[in-house]
């Protein structure tokens, strides 16, 4: 093997030196500045990309805040129409039973206007009928007959007892 030759040692030394000055110096001057080259635009990439990223997580912080705050407006402003419909349709309930309470008190004073006009002439009636009564039983009984006056003076008599 050339490499354990003694006698071509020291000119190995001078090359294995003069190839590590050449590549230190390649790598210092080449390789390297532009690894860090890169490595300097990732990290600016990266830092960009991560400002970029909170920029946008704020933007989307603040468009569901806006979107929270609409929807709540928009559940205030339905829950007021629903209560105006409420009211409005109470009211106008109110203002059907009042006037289905008119038409019923109207109707039931009718009805019992009626009544007590069918009680007077039925009660007329009923005087009319005791008049003839007592006059056939007067006439049954005495075998006479008695004036009208008399026997609508003795009903009213007896009727007001």
């Amino acid at each position: 093997m050339p490499q354990f030759e003694f006698s071509s040692f020291t000119p190995q030394l001078i090359w294995l030196a003069i190839s590590f000055v050449a590549l230190y110096f390649l790598m210092s001057q080449i390789a390297l500045p532009r690894i860090a080259n890169v490595i300097e635009e990732r990290r600016d990439r990266i830092a960009s990309d991560l400002d970029q990223a909170e920029q946008l997580k704020l933007k989307t912080e603040e468009a569901i805040a806006a979107y929270e705050q609409a929807l709540a407006e928009a559940r205030a402003k339905a829950h007021g129409i629903a209560q105006e419909a409420r009211d409005k349709l109470s009211a106008e309930i109110e203002k059907e039973r009042s006037a289905a309470d008119r038409l019923v008190a109207e109707k039931t004073a009718e009805a019992e206007a009626r009544i007590q006009a069918s009680g007077k002439a039925a009660l007329a009636h009923v005087n009319e009928v005791a008049a003839t009564t007592a006059e056939s039983i007067v006439e049954a009984l005495t075998g006479g007959t008695a004036t009208k006056a008399e026997i609508s003076a003795a009903v009213k008599k007896a009727v007001s007892q």
